[in-house]
């Protein structure tokens, strides 16, 4: 409470208090992304791919992870999924490490792991990696889509 326009000792105290929490809850959120990193990386080695992790605080000075040809990885492990806001920092991050394609990897508690990249994307790997067709160019909106013949359907970076 206030008294007189001031704050008690009580409402000091509880201020602290909600401070620290957060500061907690913080810390409990990057330990959780870290192991969600490590947890995706030996899945992703058990498949046969040399992934390595950045440093689990970076803060975006490195990738997530990284190992996956053509892929640009970036890991969440949250239980709230925030698509929108991870693939335009995926697609940031892709740019400016030149490590391949933006794609999300990310899972909640007890459910497994999702990915999620531009529909484009997907089917630039799909097209080159799968049937080999030529794909199709694609307008800056995303949307409108003229067949070429000039495009072989490879991608961008070769995919193992």
């Amino acid at each position: 409470r206030k008294v007189g326009g001031k704050a008690t000792p009580q409402k000091v105290k509880n201020s602290q208090a909600g401070l620290a929490s957060r500061a907690k809850g913080g810390k409990r959120s990057q330990r959780k992304g870290a192991d969600g990193e490590r947890e995706l990386a030996a899945i992703l080695r058990e498949y046969g791919y040399p992934i390595e992790r950045g440093c689990s605080m970076s803060f975006g000075d490195v990738p997530d992870l990284v190992g996956l040809p053509g892929i640009h990885i970036e890991v969440k492990r949250t239980e709230q999924v925030r698509l929108s806001e991870w693939m335009a920092q995926a697609t940031r991050d892709s740019k400016r490490f030149r490590d391949g394609l933006p794609t999300v990897f990310h899972r909640r508690s007890r459910e497994p792991w999702h990915v999620t990249m531009s529909l484009s994307d997907f089917m630039t790997l799909y097209s080159a990696k799968i049937h080999n067709f030529p794909r199709k160019e694609i307008s800056a909106n995303g949307i409108d889509a003229k067949p070429t013949e000039s495009n072989s359907g490879t991608a961008g970076q070769s995919i193992p």
